[in-house]
């Protein structure tokens, strides 16, 4: 990427950030359910949001308080191996990015897609342990 649009991406995201570090918004989310995130501009291979507002979907893989979770963010490019988990079977056209997961403030938070079922739920929680 082009160093000038590289920094007035990275500026665009900084003050989106701040706004959304001062704005007060508290959503009630549970584990297993998909949320549409400001994920950000991000660093290297690190997954960025898209658009105006740097979202992408993610998974709550587990809830810490109101405030904290692990998210584990989704693609909807076709990629297969150890790192991904395909949620094509259960109604959703993306798989989860298992490489990327990261504890984020629920602030980041912008609505709720859908939820997991049970089951395809504990797989995944299965192949995060596998990772590590």
């Amino acid at each position: 990427m082009d160093g000038d649009i590289l920094i007035r991406w990275f500026t665009h995201w900084i003050k989106l950030k701040i706004k959304i570090h001062n704005h007060y918004k508290e959503f009630y989310f549970r584990d297993k359910e998909i949320w549409w995130a400001s994920l950000g501009a991000n660093i290297g291979f690190e997954q960025n949001g898209k658009n105006e507002s740097y979202e992408r979907p993610v998974l709550v893989l587990r809830k810490f308080g109101k405030d904290m979770l692990w998210a584990i963010p989704l693609t909807s490019k076709n990629k297969i191996g150890p790192f991904y988990y395909d949620l094509l079977p259960i109604g959703f056209n993306s798989r989860l990015i298992l490489s990327q997961m990261r504890l984020i403030s629920s602030k980041r938070l912008i609505r709720k897609v859908g939820i997991v079922p049970l089951t395809s739920f504990m797989e995944i929680k299965n192949k995060v342990k596998a990772l590590i």
